[in-house]
């Protein structure tokens, strides 16, 4: 079974000198791993095409995130002229402003902001993503996977994403947000197409697509926040009412959001807990089918823990190392707001820099046996949560989601199998896979 196809040295070394994010062969998006290491040794600074540069080693990572002052997640600069262009800068798509849906999303959303409106909304989502509100959840995330695996345990076997990893962050965000269950359905979709727009190179049919799922999302949540304003639920555990009402205490610095900061960012917390967390929960359960031993010492540690407390440890070990292995999000991206250096090297002001996540979790430098799947690894500094002050803000809700959908999956069906090759997104940004057919034996 080919999961992770194999890349030749020398064809790593030809995509590495031309590494082109807007022209990706598929080779590269079946296993960019190869193309990472070489790019790690030879050229951890490449220039790209358009000017940018694209980072490869964990330290320099880390320095990035570090600086937030000097550079700056605002994404106003690149997203203006990647989606306020002909026919996406005339009706239906523009706003009300001109601009078209997707520049209004992602440039309001809070992963591409700096302070004030980070630090604002941030503080707010925080507020119901404490110790003590995930650990309420875990009972109903415990019930909600127990339902998926009756009801592939029926039927003998099923699709990894569509019946189980994908079907389990809607329910958790959609929660949160106390979105009605018979509103949920779309949710996905939308998802799919909003961050996929986030790709380097678009179709103008994913363009249309991203642009138009925005709008619908829109449309969707104005009604939903509108009847939340007439009946507020609990903002300890309610996001949404949250967000509505702002801290009481005043403890954001600022004023309540704008309806476009509170609609974009609440779209942008659906997707952001659907899309990496399913990948974290696929890219497990199938790479525990290409690393067979791991997947037994999995099994045997678990068989031998001693308490739950022990199981805990164990899974939680795990999770991190998927995290690692397969980054659920493999890049991320900044711009230098003035000439700065970066471990010695020289970046000029503005220089667009993408942060490679996926080469960073593998960078030798850090990790013993890096390009091995080691699900008994400690001291696990992966990146894959981002790092500073834009560190995922749901990474403890994440963890717990990976945790009791892969323990009580392995617990159900310890002899489940794929029954095809799992077919990939085909993305750079976000990697994960489209479906996955497996039996339970």
């Amino acid at each position: 079974m080919s999961i992770t196809p194999p890349l030749s040295p020398e064809r790593a070394q030809e995509i590495a000198r031309t590494l082109d994010l807007r022209a990706l062969p598929r080779d590269f998006l079946d296993n960019p791993y190869p193309v990472y290491a070489a790019l790690r040794e030879a050229e951890p600074f490449k220039r790209m095409p358009d000017g940018s540069y694209f980072l490869t080693r964990h330290a320099d990572l880390v320095a990035v995130y570090r600086d937030a002052k000097v550079f700056s997640s605002d994404k106003q600069v690149e997203f203006g002229p990647k989606y306020n262009h002909a026919p996406y800068n005339a009706p239906p798509y523009t706003t009300a402003d001109g601009v078209a849906p997707l520049f209004e999303h992602h440039t309001n959303s809070l992963v591409f902001n700096d302070p004030p409106l980070h630090t604002r909304v941030r503080r707010l989502i925080m507020g119901a993503l404490t110790r003590r509100a995930i650990e309420a959840m875990e009972p109903g995330l415990v019930t909600l996977v127990d339902s998926l695996l009756d009801k592939i345990e029926a039927q003998g076997g099923g699709d990894l994403i569509e019946d189980f990893a994908s079907a389990i962050p809607v329910e958790i965000i959609g929660n949160l947000l106390d979105v009605p269950h018979a509103d949920r359905e779309p949710l996905r979709g939308w998802s799919l197409a909003i961050l996929g727009a986030l790709e380097p190179s678009l179709t103008p049919e994913q363009e249309a697509l991203g642009n138009r799922s925005v709008n619908e999302f829109l449309a969707y949540l104005r009604d939903l926040v509108a009847k939340r304003r007439q009946h507020p639920g609990d903002p300890e555990h309610d996001v949404l009412t949250r967000l509505i009402q702002g801290e009481k205490d005043g403890e954001t610095g600022g004023d309540a959001l704008s309806e476009v900061e509170l609609l974009q960012n609440c779209v942008f917390l659906l997707n952001a807990g659907h899309e990496t967390t399913t990948n974290l929960i696929g890219n497990a359960l199938i790479s525990l089918q290409e690393w067979p031993e791991q997947r037994l010492r999995l099994l045997s540690d678990l068989q031998q823990a001693p308490d739950e407390a022990a199981e805990e440890h164990i899974l939680g070990l795990a999770v991190d190392e998927f995290l690692r292995f397969e980054s659920s999000n493999q890049l991320g991206n900044r711009r230098a707001r003035q000439a700065t250096q970066v471990n010695g090297v020289d970046l000029p002001e503005g220089a667009l820099v993408t942060l490679c996540i996926g080469a960073a979790n593998r960078d030798p430098a850090v990790y013993e046996n890096p390009e091995q799947l080691d699900l008994r690894r400690t001291g696990n500094k992966h990146l894959a949560f981002g790092f500073g002050v834009h560190q995922c803000a749901g990474l403890s809700l994440a963890r717990l989601e990976g945790r009791i959908a892969i323990g009580r999956f392995l617990r159900r069906f310890p002899e489940y199998r794929l029954q095809s090759d799992p077919e990939r997104g085909g993305r750079a940004r976000f990697r994960g896979f489209l479906s996955a057919p497996f039996s339970t034996r």
